[in-house]
């Protein structure tokens, strides 16, 4: 088995995340010093209560963290075996330079506090 090298996609990051509704963002990831990141999928999972009510969470960098995928739908995840894979379909691949801070933020987000682990899936360059 030959080893994962820069152009293959790894796991960059693995983060507990806020998913109440009014919850700010969280950061999953931020990309080092001289690298760049294309995101190819992320992870939701064991959310620590039920996600209903989240109907609307952005994932990306920036204040609103909407610049990767946004209006996401979580509230179908109930139990802390649960998880969600969002996967870049349907999303033009953005380039996130050294600094840009990749996160989660729930704009309807989940009724009652809820915390669940980000897994962050991409391109290291």
């Amino acid at each position: 088995m030959s080893a994962l090298n820069e152009n293959s996609i790894a796991l960059l990051a693995s983060a507990t995340v806020n998913l109440k509704n009014g919850d700010g963002k969280s950061t999953i990831y931020t990309v080092p010093v001289g690298k760049s990141m294309i995101v190819s999928h992320v992870v939701i999972r064991n959310p620590t209560a039920s996600l209903a009510g989240g109907t609307d969470f952005d994932l990306g960098d920036g204040a609103s963290a909407n610049t990767w995928k946004n209006t996401v739908n979580l509230s179908s995840m109930t139990a802390i075996t649960d998880f969600m894979v969002i996967d870049g379909n349907n999303v033009k691949y953005t380039i996130f330079n050294a600094g840009d801070v990749f996160g989660i933020i729930p704009v309807t987000g989940a009724t009652a506090d809820a915390d669940a682990t980000a897994d962050l899936f991409g391109y290291l360059f």
